[in-house]
């Protein structure tokens, strides 16, 4: 049975900046997400691929268009200091500020980033197979997301990585008008980054994350990296000079693609 019922893909003709572009319906998302991919120069097979969780009030253009990742990383594979990946940046599912990445309000926004995205991808990419490794990382509600989902789906993604990361999703409220109740889970564990990792710890991937000390969310980050390293869980924990800003997370978005790097 056919699992997605429309899919529309950009013409290759008109894609700008080596930018492509799907619109697909999700079950899921009771209704189309948008995807922009961005594609290795020249042809492999069994490409790797990093999904990018962009932050509230942002969409699946946010990462490209902000922070000129996919140029970044052009650079760097031509000059062979980075290996061939694609590069997918996802809508969250457009509710509201954000959708926290969790399932909420008889939507799944967490199996439409963990499950049908890579399967999105496998579809309509040609070089991307399930012998394809999956990274994911991402910024503030993206960093939560992809931090959460990474711990969670470890049969899914090589490693994982956030950067000023929402720890915990009590914290949305910092940044979205929609109440708490909105996106707080049953399960105390689903709502906190470091209770999750806790839960998978005995098949955990490896993982990193940074955070800006002059972010609003620097302590919870740090608090984070202790209970860590109480726990034994091995990591990387960076802090680094800067806030909860684009031009941080542009500076600071190549420490977690070479972590990625490390892991092919």
């Amino acid at each position: 049975m056919k699992k997605f019922r429309t899919t529309e893909v950009s013409n290759p003709k008109y894609n700008a900046e080596g930018l492509s572009f799907i619109t697909v319906k999700s079950k899921n998302l009771k209704g189309r997400g948008d995807i922009v991919i961005s594609k290795p120069v020249g042809s492999k097979q069994d490409i790797p691929v990093i999904i990018f969780l962009h932050g509230v009030y942002g969409s699946a253009w946010s990462w490209p268009l902000c922070s000129g990742v996919h140029l970044q990383v052009k650079k760097q594979q031509q000059k062979k200091m980075l290996p061939p990946f694609l590069l997918v940046f996802p809508s969250d599912g457009l509710w509201g500020d954000g959708s926290g990445y969790v399932p909420h309000d008889g939507y799944d926004f967490e199996k439409w980033i963990a499950e049908d995205v890579p399967e999105i991808v496998m579809q309509n990419v040609k070089g991307v197979t399930k012998k394809s490794k999956f990274f994911i990382t991402g910024l503030s509600m993206g960093g939560f997301g992809a931090m959460k989902i990474g711990a969670k789906y470890h049969q899914q993604f090589t490693a994982f990585s956030g950067h000023s990361s929402i720890t915990n999703l009590r914290q949305m409220k910092l940044f979205t008008e929609e109440g708490l109740q909105h996106y707080l889970q049953k399960n105390e564990t689903d709502n906190d980054v470091f209770k999750t990792i806790l839960f998978n710890k005995n098949k955990i991937r490896p993982f990193r994350f940074d955070c800006g000390r002059s972010d609003l969310l620097y302590n919870e980050n740090l608090q984070l990296g202790r209970q860590l390293v109480a726990a034994g869980i091995p990591h990387i924990f960076e802090d680094c000079k800067g806030g909860h800003e684009w031009s941080y997370w542009e500076k600071h978005i190549l420490r977690s693609i070479r972590f990625f790097a490390g892991y092919l």
